[in-house]
C-alpha cells in the first residue's frame, strides 16, 4: 500500500500553501470574521488563476478536472490556513450538482463561471427548526404552467450577499427539487447571520417568488438523489479540511508547549501534556488516513456511501478535540481572541455543525452498516 503523494500533488499542496500564507494570513482571517461578505476577493480570484477554483468541475466547462484525492490536498491546507473563501459552496458544491443534473445549458452558463470565479452560487438547504434530512425540506414550490412560486424561509446560507445564484432545495408534489434563483428577484430578502465561525452565513426569506421551469435543475422529484450523492464528495472534502486545521492546531500547541516554561523546564515535558500531544498526533494521522482511503475510493469507482460519513465524523471529531486540548494548554490565555488557538476551536465546531452533523453521519453509517 503506497500513501505518498505524486510530485505533482506535492507540487500543488506547495502552491496551495503558498498563496494561503501570502494572501489568506491568520490576521486576515480575524479581519474578515462577521464581515458582510466574508471573503478576499483578491484571494478568490487567485484561486481561479491557480485553476483551483475550477479543481472538480471538467476541463470541458473550463475547469481542472482534478480528483478527489487530488481535492483533498487542496483541502487540507485551506483547513491549516482557515482561509476564507466561497470555494466550498460554490466549486464544490453548487458546482456538484449542476455537473450530475443540470441542463446543457445550465451546465454551459454556470461552470465555467465558477472554475473562473466570475460567479458564486451558493446553496439554500437548511430550514428553520427543521432537520438536514430529506423531511427537513418543507419550502414549497408551485408549478404553474411554465413558472414555479417559491415561499418559505432558509438559514445558514454561506455567501448569499455574494452569490450571482442560489442552489434552493424545495419541495413539490413530486418531491424534493433544485431550482436555480437570483438573490436579487423580487420577494428575496437576505439577513446576515452570526455564527460560532464569525463568517458569512444569511437567513434568505422568499415571498412569492417566481422562477422559470427552466431553472430547474435536474428532473422532477430529482433533487434529493442530485443532492444526497453531491453531499457524500463534500463531506470528504470537509473532513480534508478539518484535519488540516487539526494538523496546524497541533503544531501551534507543541511550538507553545516548548516554549512555555513552568517550574523550570518546558510544560511539554510533563507527562499530561506530551501524553495530550500524543494521542492528537495519533488521531490525526488516523483521521488522514480514512479521508484519503475515502477519496480514493471515489476516484476509483467505488461507493463512498459509508467511508464519506465515516471520514466526517471521525474528521471533525478530532478537529474539535485536538482544538480544545489545546485551548487547556495554552492555559488561560487559550480563552483570549488574541490566542489562534481559539480561530480553530470555533471553526472545528462549525465544521462538525455543518454540512451533515453528527447523528445524520451516524444514521448514515448505521444503514450501510445493518443493510
Amino acid at each position: 500500500m503506497d500513501l505518498d503523494f505524486s510530485e505533482e500533488q506535492d507540487m500543488l499542496r506547495e502552491a496551495v500553501r503558498g498563496l494561503c500564507n501570502d494572501k489568506a494570513s491568520l490576521e486576515s482571517v480575524r479581519e474578515l470574521e462577521n464581515d458582510a461578505t466574508g471573503y478576499d476577493p483578491e484571494f478568490w480570484a487567485q484561486l481561479g488563476d491557480l485553476g483551483i477554483a475550477g479543481a472538480l468541475i471538467d476541463e470541458e466547462h473550463g475547469g481542472s478536472g482534478m480528483s478527489m484525492l487530488d481535492a483533498t490536498v487542496v483541502y487540507e491546507e485551506i483547513g491549516r490556513s482557515l482561509a476564507p473563501s466561497p470555494h466550498f459552496v460554490s466549486a464544490v458544491v453548487a458546482a456538484g450538482v449542476l455537473s450530475r443534473a443540470g441542463s446543457d445549458a445550465q451546465c454551459a452558463e454556470w461552470l465555467p463561471a465558477i472554475a473562473s470565479t466570475r460567479a458564486i452560487l451558493t446553496p439554500a438547504w437548511l430550514e428553520p427548526d427543521n432537520s438536514s434530512a430529506e423531511t427537513g425540506v418543507q419550502m414549497r414550490a408551485v408549478t404553474n404552467g411554465d413558472t414555479v412560486t417559491l415561499n418559505g424561509a432558509k438559514r445558514h446560507v454561506f455567501f448569499a450577499s455574494s452569490a450571482d445564484r442560489l442552489v434552493v432545495l424545495a419541495r413539490t408534489d413530486a418531491g424534493v427539487e433544485l431550482f436555480l434563483v437570483d438573490p436579487k428577484s423580487d420577494g428575496v430578502s437576505l439577513a446576515q447571520q452570526l455564527s460560532v465561525a464569525s463568517d458569512a452565513q444569511y437567513r434568505v426569506d422568499f415571498d412569492n417568488v417566481t422562477v422559470p421551469v427552466s431553472d430547474r435543475i435536474g428532473e422532477a422529484g430529482s433533487g434529493w438523489a442530485t443532492w444526497h450523492d453531491t453531499l457524500l464528495d463534500a463531506a470528504v472534502l470537509v473532513a480534508a479540511q478539518s484535519i488540516g486545521g487539526a494538523q496546524r492546531t497541533h503544531e501551534i500547541t507543541c511550538e507553545y508547549a516548548k516554549q512555555r516554561e513552568q517550574f523550570g523546564k518546558p510544560i511539554a515535558a510533563f507527562q499530561a501534556i506530551s501524553h495530550y500531544l500524543a494521542d492528537g498526533v495519533t488521531e490525526i494521522d488516523g483521521g488522514r488516513v480514512l479521508v484519503h482511503q475515502a477519496a480514493w475510493a471515489r476516484d476509483d469507482g467505488r461507493s463512498i456511501e459509508k467511508l464519506a460519513p465515516m471520514a466526517k465524523l471521525f474528521a471533525t471529531k478530532v478537529f474539535r478535540e485536538v482544538t480544545s486540548t489545546s485551548i487547556q494548554v495554552h492555559g488561560g490565555m487559550g480563552f483570549t481572541v488574541e490566542c489562534d488557538a481559539q480561530l480553530f476551536f470555533r471553526r472545528a465546531k462549525s465544521l462538525e455543525l455543518n454540512w451533515w452533523d453528527s447523528s445524520v453521519l451516524e444514521e448514515l453509517i448505521a444503514a450501510q452498516v445493518l443493510d
